[in-house]
C-alpha cells in the first residue's frame, strides 16, 4: 500500500530588517572595569574554590570526592567501581567525570603520589614517577576509603564543620573536614591559580603531630628539632641544609635537594636506581642520560633501561668497563634529574584569603581551626545530653504515678488532646509530654522507666564537665594533644626519605668531566655554528652555507673553551663548546638562536671565546663610540645561561673586539661608510666596569654617516696603515679611498 504523501509545511517568510539587540554596537569602556567585570570573578574562583588548598588539606576537588564515598559508606564497607564513585560525585563536582577520576587516581594508593594515600585501591592506577604509565579506565578499578580516613571525618555529623548546599541545592557538602591532624602538611600539594600558586611539601605524620603537641604547648617551641625535614613518598636522600630548612620554616618560601637511591651490581656492572626524587620521572631521568650519552659527557655508559615492575621501581645503568661507579654517579647526579629540587611556596587559604605561611603559622592555624571544631562537637554533646535530660526528668514524674498516665491518655476522647491532658496533669512542658506519648505500651512499666530515669545522675555529670571544658581552652588543647598522640601511634610511620650531608658531597672538577680536543668553531652570520676537528677540516674544507649567508667568525681553539654569543637585543648568551656535537663542514651546523633559545626576532651579532675572563671586551657602535669592559664582568659563580644589558642599546653594535690582557700597545682600525679611517691605541679608552656604558667617543662624524668596520690590526698592518694614527681621541680621521672597502680588511694582511 502505497504511501500518502505529507502535505509539505509552510516557510516561514524572512523577516527583511531584522534587528538584533546589541549587533554591531561598540561600546567604549575602561580596561580597568573590564578586568574587573569579566576576568576578576574567574580569577577569584580559580584561586578560592579550585587551585589553592585550605587549611584542613584539602582542595574543592579532593573534598568533594572523599565526602561522596564517605556517603557512600565506603569507609566501613567494601570495595566498589571507581566508575560508580565518579558518578556519584558528580552531584557534587558536576564538571566531568574524567576530572574526578584523575582526582581520584592521585589520591589512590596504587598511584603513590601521596605519603598517606586516602583511597584504598584495586586495579592499575599507574603511578606518580612515570610519565608513560597509565591508568586504567574507572570502570576496571576498584576503590574504597582508607582507615586513616576515620580522622577526616571524625564527628562531622556532630556539627563540627559547616555545611553549604551544593550546585542545584539538592543536598549538602561540607565546607572544610574536622580533621583530627594537620594534613596540609603531611601530604604533598600542588596548584597553580591566576598570579599565584602553591606548592606544599609532605612531612612525615609522626613528626608533623609531634610537631603540632610541641607548638600548642610551647609557641616558641623549635621547629627544626621535630620537624627534621620533608619526607617524600617516593623516598630517596634529602641534602640537610639546616639554613634552608629554616628559612623554609620561617617564610614558607624555599627549596631542598633530593637526590636518588642508588646501588652498585659488581656482577652485572651496572648501576640500579630504585628512589628518585619525588620531582621527576623515570622517562625525564632515562631522557636527560641519553641525551648526554650522545653529546659525549657520559662516555662511561653504555645502556639505560627501565626494569620497573610489580616490585617497584628500577632503572638499570650499564657501565663501560673499568668506570668507576662512585665518580659516574656524581656526574649523573650533576647532570640528570637523578638529583633535583623540591621548590615550596606554602601558600594556603585561610577564612577564603591565600596567605604565605611558615610551618609555625600553619600549626597556629590549623590548631585555631581545630579548637573551633571541638568547641562545636562538646557544645552539639552538651545540647543532645540536656535534651536528653529534659526528657527523662519529665519521665521521671510519670514515675510517681503511672496509672493515672494510663488514665488520661485512656479517658482523652480526641488523639490532640492528649498531650495537653499530660502537661496539665502531670506539670510538664510539650516536648516532655510528647516524649511520654510515644513510650510504648509494653514499656508502662515501673522497671522500664526506673531504668530510664537512673541515667539522669551521669547525664547531670557529663553535663556538668562538659560546660567546664567549654570554659576552659587549655582543657579543649588536651583533647586535640590527646588526639594527635593517637593518630601518631595508629598512622606514623618511619620516614621514607633520609638525608645526606655536606660531608657526603664529592666536590668534583667540573672541567675534568669534558674531553679536551682541538677544534675549529665556525659561526655563520644567519646564526649557523660548527664544532669541527682540525682532521675532519682537512679531510674537507668547503663550508656549506645557505644561500646569501657568510663566516662571520672562525676560532681555533679547544673543547674545554666557554663561548659567549652577543645578540641584537643586547643580551649575552653563554654556553661551552663541549655542549655542541661535533660537526662536519658539509652540514650545516647547530642553528645558535634555537640551541640557546633566543627571543622571536634576537639574532647572533659577535661569538667570543674565552676559557679565565682575562682582558677586555672593545664594544664599537655605529656613532662612533667605543666601551671598553672586562670580560670578568661577564663571569658569574651561579650557572647563568643569559646576561641581560650586556651592551649599550644607544646605537648599533659593529663589532666585538677582545683584547688580550698584558698585550698592549694594540693598535684598533676604525672605518667609516664614508671612507674616513682613524687608527687608535686601546689605552686611550679608559675601562668601565658597567656592561651597558656608552662609551666614548672615538671619531666625530659627518651628518648621516656611521661607523661600518672596526678591527685588531696586528704590528704589520699598524705599520702599513700608520698614517690613520692618532695619539688623541676623538678625531675626524682620514680619507680611506685607497683601502679595500669593508669587509676586506684581510687582504692587508
Amino acid at each position: 500500500m502505497a504511501r500518502k504523501k505529507q502535505p509539505e509545511k509552510p516557510k516561514k517568510p524572512a523577516i527583511p530588517n531584522a534587528y538584533i539587540a546589541g549587533a554591531g554596537i561598540v561600546e567604549e569602556e575602561k580596561i580597568t572595569e573590564t578586568l574587573e567585570k569579566n576576568y576578576m570573578p574567574y580569577a577569584m574562583s580559580v584561586i578560592i574554590s579550585r587551585a589553592l588548598p585550605e587549611i584542613d588539606g584539602f582542595k574543592p576537588s579532593h573534598r568533594k570526592l572523599l565526602y561522596t564515598m564517605y556517603k557512600m559508606n565506603l569507609l566501613t564497607g567494601g570495595l566498589t567501581k571507581s566508575a560508580n564513585v565518579v558518578g556519584q560525585t558528580m552531584r557534587l563536582n558536576p564538571h566531568g567525570d574524567s576530572a574526578i577520576y584523575e582526582t581520584m587516581v592521585r589520591l589512590a594508593r596504587g598511584n603513590e603520589a601521596l605519603l598517606h594515600p586516602y583511597v584504598q585501591s584495586k586495579g592499575n592506577f599507574g603511578k606518580a614517577y612515570s610519565r608513560d604509565m597509565a591508568y586504567a579506565a574507572s570502570r576496571y578499578t576498584e576503590v574504597k576509603l582508607e582507615p586513616i580516613c576515620n580522622e577526616l571525618f571524625r564527628d562531622i555529623d556532630k556539627d563540627t564543620v559547616d555545611f553549604v548546599p551544593n550546585y542545584d541545592n539538592t543536598m549538602q557538602e561540607p565546607t572544610l573536614f574536622p580533621t583530627t591532624f594537620p594534613t596540609v602538611l603531611v601530604n604533598a600539594n600542588v596548584g597553580i591559580a591566576v598570579s599565584m600558586a602553591s606548592s606544599v611539601c609532605p612531612f612525615n605524620l609522626a613528626e608533623v603531630c609531634e610537631t603540632a603537641i610541641a607548638v600548642i604547648k610551647n609557641p616558641n617551641h623549635d621547629i627544626l628539632s621535630t620537624l627534621k625535614g620533608p619526607d617524600f613518598p617516593g623516598g630517596g636522600f634529602l641534602y640537610y641544609d639546616e639554613d634552608e630548612l629554616q628559612k623554609i620554616y620561617d617564610t614558607g618560601r624555599g627549596s631542598v635537594r633530593v637526590r636518588s637511591k642508588w646501588t652498585y651490581n659488581k656482577q652485572d656492572n651496572c648501576l640500579e636506581v630504585t628512589e628518585i626524587p619525588y620531582s621527576t620521572t623515570i622517562e625525564a631521568i632515562i631522557d636527560k642520560i641519553v641525551d648526554c650519552a650522545k653529546q659525549g659527557k657520559l662516555r662511561e655508559v653504555s645502556y639505560v633501561r627501565d626494569e620497573t615492575d610489580i616490585d617497584g621501581l628500577k632503572i638499570a645503568i650499564d657501565l663501560k668497563r673499568g668506570s668507576d661507579p662512585e665518580k659516574v654517579m656524581q656526574k649523573l647526579f650533576r647532570m640528570t634529574p637523578l638529583q633535583d629540587s623540591y621548590s615550596c611556596n606554602f601558600n594556603i587559604l585561610v577564612g577564603g584569603s591565600p596567605k604565605v605561611m611558615g610551618v609555625r603559622e600553619i600549626l597556629e592555624e590549623w590548631t585555631a581551626f581545630r579548637l573551633e571544631c571541638v568547641r562545636r562537637r562538646l557544645l552539639f554533646d552538651l545540647n543532645k545530653k540536656k535534651e536528653k535530660l529534659h526528657l527523662l526528668l519529665g519521665l521521671e514524674k510519670i514515675l510517681l504515678d503511672i496509672d493515672k498516665a494510663i488514665r488520661i491518655v485512656r479517658e482523652t476522647e480526641e488523639e490532640a488532646d492528649v498531650v495537653p491532658n499530660l502537661m496539665i496533669g502531670f506539670g510538664i512542658d510539650e516536648i516532655q509530654a510528647e516524649y511520654v506519648a510515644e513510650i510504648k505500651l509494653r514499656h508502662l512499666n515501673r522497671e522500664y522507666i526506673l531504668k530510664r530515669t537512673q541515667e539522669t545522675d551521669q547525664l547531670k555529670a557529663d553535663i556538668t564537665e562538659l560546660e567546664e571544658i567549654l570554659k576552659d581552652p587549655k582543657k579543649m588543647k588536651k583533647i586535640i594533644i590527646s588526639e594527635l598522640k593517637e593518630t601518631a601511634k595508629k598512622y606514623g610511620q618511619p620516614r621514607k626519605t633520609l638525608f645526606y650531608y655536606a660531608s657526603d658531597v664529592q666536590e668534583e672538577d667540573v672541567e675534568e668531566d669534558v674531553p679536551d680536543f682541538p677544534v675549529n668553531l665556525f659561526l655563520s652570520e644567519s646564526g649557523y655554528f660548527k664544532k669541527i676537528t682540525p682532521a675532519s677540516l682537512r679531510m674537507s674544507s668547503e663550508q656549506k652555507l645557505k644561500e646569501d649567508d657568510r663566516m662571520i667568525c672562525h676560532l681555533e681553539t679547544t673543547n674545554r673553551i666557554e663561548l659567549l654569543f652577543f645578540t641584537s637585543q643586547q643580551q649575552v648568551y653563554k654556553t661551552r663548546a663541549s655542549e655542541f656535537s661535533e660537526s662536519k663542514a658539509s652540514v650545516l651546523g647547530d642553528y645558535v638562536p634555537a640551541k640557546l633559545g633566543f627571543a622571536e626576532g634576537e639574532f647572533v651579532v659577535q661569538m667570543v671565546a674565552t676559557t679565565d675572563y682575562s682582558g677586555d671586551f672593545l664594544f664599537v657602535f655605529a656613532n662612533g663610540k667605543a666601551a671598553r669592559v672586562p670580560l670578568s664582568a661577564y663571569a658569574t659563580k651561579t650557572n647563568r645561561k643569559k646576561l641581560q644589558k650586556a651592551y649599550s642599546a644607544k646605537s648599533p653594535l659593529v663589532q666585538v673586539l677582545q683584547i688580550p690582557a698584558g698585550e698592549e700597545p694594540c693598535a684598533i682600525f676604525m672605518r667609516t661608510d664614508g671612507n674616513r679611517a682613524v687608527q687608535f691605541d686601546a689605552s686611550l679608552v679608559a675601562v668601565k666596569t658597567t656592561r651597558d656604558t656608552q662609551g666614548v667617543q672615538i671619531m666625530t662624524l659627518k651628518a648621516k654617516h656611521q661607523v661600518c668596520e672596526a678591527r685588531i690590526l696586528s704590528a704589520e698592518d699598524a705599520e702599513l696603515l700608520k698614517k690613520y694614527r692618532v695619539k688623541t681621541i676623538p678625531a675626524t680621521g682620514g680619507m680611506a679611498k685607497d683601502l679595500p672597502g669593508t669587509g676586506q680588511m684581510s687582504l692587508l694582511s
